[in-house]
């Protein structure tokens, strides 16, 4: 009977702290790097590479995400691009409202670990990101 509860129980935990918004909270902030684009309809687009990484930093339920452009020494060129972020958490959701000057969207967090970020945009489309590892050319 032990071998049955136990499993199950850290099933529940793991994903109880997945859909925690508090605990994506803690994981936005740093490089991403698109990996896969999802439609409603379920057609997915995979990005082997992508020349812009977007840099998100969010402190106090305010922040900011930019696209920057990785260099080979490790650094990076920010772009002319900046989105403002205000973080919402409403039904046990995490909620990314995004303003420029020209626009301004919602979307909903649907996973943020230290390795992934899943984004779900107001038109359906599900956005999958991995952390960016700068390239290190000292090795």
């Amino acid at each position: 009977m032990k071998k049955i509860i136990i499993p199950f129980l850290l099933v529940i935990l793991y994903s109880c702290a997945e859909n925690n918004p508090q605990e994506q909270l803690k994981d936005l902030n740093g490089y991403w790097e698109i990996k896969q684009v999802e439609n409603p309809n379920g057609k997915k687009t995979d990005f082997k590479f992508s020349e812009q990484v977007d840099y998100i930093e969010i402190e106090d339920s305010l922040g900011f995400r930019t696209k920057v452009l990785p260099r080979i020494d490790g650094t990076f060129v920010t772009t002319d691009s900046k989105e403002t972020i205000t973080i919402l958490i409403k039904n046990d959701s995490l909620y990314l409202r995004y303003k420029t000057p020209f626009d301004s969207w919602t979307e909903t967090v649907l996973k943020a670990d230290s390795e992934e970020l899943q984004l779900k945009n107001e038109r359906g489309l599900i956005y999958t990101y991995h952390k960016f590892e700068k390239i290190d050319i000292t090795n």
